[in-house]
């Protein structure tokens, strides 16, 4: 089980590190894992002068999966658009053909109390939003700034996506749901976009080899206010990579902080690339402040999907909940007044309970 672990910039190298102590732990315990670190965003700008180095990306490219902490810091916002940090992130996910992104949001019962909404709402949320990764408005050409005929700047992007990478996207939500609650919302913007018209059409179609999943369908605006007013409504939610990105920092937060959801950004073979889906937050980068059980919950997910270890996957999570019923809060989740533990104390504890 070889994993690349690419800490990053920001709070990235602290949280990567208490994931690297889980895998220890799994190592000690026979699984077979091999890590390599490497560094990637502003580090590796730092280290190569580019967000994401050749030697980093070979490393990546050998590894069965990838653990990412975060990029980005104000050091970088001077640099041109294709040397900052976060091209680091797009760029490898090109180059490893990662296009379907799993971020599921689960409010454990613990946490309840510091969730956005009230917790006679989000009681027993579990939803999966799956976003595409590798096309949108992200990576559609063409895309730059320039001055109009009228002497004025403008900036301009395009939303592009073409029928076989919506087909495939929308397999992983069906299939997705199939091994849930048999239900997918896809979410769109049909009534105003022409790519949005092809998005549904094409789901629709691909909906007629999934006769056990009821499928339905939302516009994202919608679908941005049912998030807070019925989020148990959702069970799977597949949209594109700009709504995705959106509607998952919003289900972030009826989890109760978005340091506690983990992600998977997926290749056809089920290689992958793991992190929490917050940044780099570089206001406390090494106060010992930051909350890493999103990282290690990413590890659990890389032991689901790329290496089939279910066993791993839910052990790394039973630790993560019996910290939660003891008690333990960093700074993000804990309530006015509740003391908070800082990165490692939280590590430690979860590394005793797996032990």
């Amino acid at each position: 089980m070889r994993v690349a672990l690419l800490p990053g910039d920001g709070i990235g190298p602290e949280i990567v590190r208490e994931a690297a102590r889980v895998l220890d732990v799994l190592r000690l315990d026979g699984l077979p894992i091999e890590t390599e670190s490497a560094p990637i965003g502003g580090a590796g700008h730092d280290a190569a002068g580019h967000p994401l180095p050749e030697a980093t990306l070979a490393i990546a490219k050998a590894a069965d999966a990838v653990l990412l902490g975060a990029v980005g810091g104000p050091t970088y916002d001077t640099l041109p658009r294709e040397l900052r940090p976060e091209q680091g992130i797009l760029g490898i996910r090109k180059a490893l053909a990662l296009f379907a992104n799993l971020r599921p949001a689960i409010l454990y019962p613990e946490l309840a109390a510091v969730s956005s909404l009230k917790p006679e709402i989000v009681a027993g949320l579990d939803l999966m939003i799956v976003r595409e990764l590798t096309g949108d408005i992200s990576f559609g050409q063409p895309r730059g700034r320039r001055r109009n005929a009228a002497g004025h700047d403008e900036g301009f992007d395009t939303m592009h996506y073409s029928a076989p990478e919506i087909e495939r996207i929308a397999r992983v939500g069906f299939e997705t749901a199939r091994a849930r609650g048999r239900k997918l919302c896809s979410v769109d913007k049909a009534n105003v976009l022409d790519t949005s018209i092809l998005w549904r059409e094409v789901v629709t179609r691909v909906a007629k080899d999934y006769p056990d999943v009821a499928l339905s369908h939302m516009y994202v605006d919608n679908a941005a206010m049912q998030l807070v007013r019925a989020p148990k409504q959702f069970d799977v939610i597949v949209t594109g990579n700009l709504f995705g990105d959106i509607l998952s920092d919003e289900a972030s937060m009826l989890a109760g902080s978005i340091g506690m959801l983990p992600s998977a950004s997926l290749d056809a073979n089920r290689k992958g690339l793991y992190e929490p889906i917050h940044g780099s937050a570089p206001d406390i980068a090494g106060q010992d402040r930051a909350n890493p059980l999103a990282t290690i919950l990413s590890l659990a997910m890389m032991f689901r999907y790329t290496f089939a270890r279910a066993d791993a996957a839910e052990r790394i999570e039973w630790a993560v909940r019996r910290v939660l019923a003891q008690g333990l809060r960093t700074g993000d989740i804990a309530r006015p007044g509740e003391r908070a533990v800082g990165t490692k104390a939280m590590g430690d504890a979860v590394v005793a309970a797996l032990s």
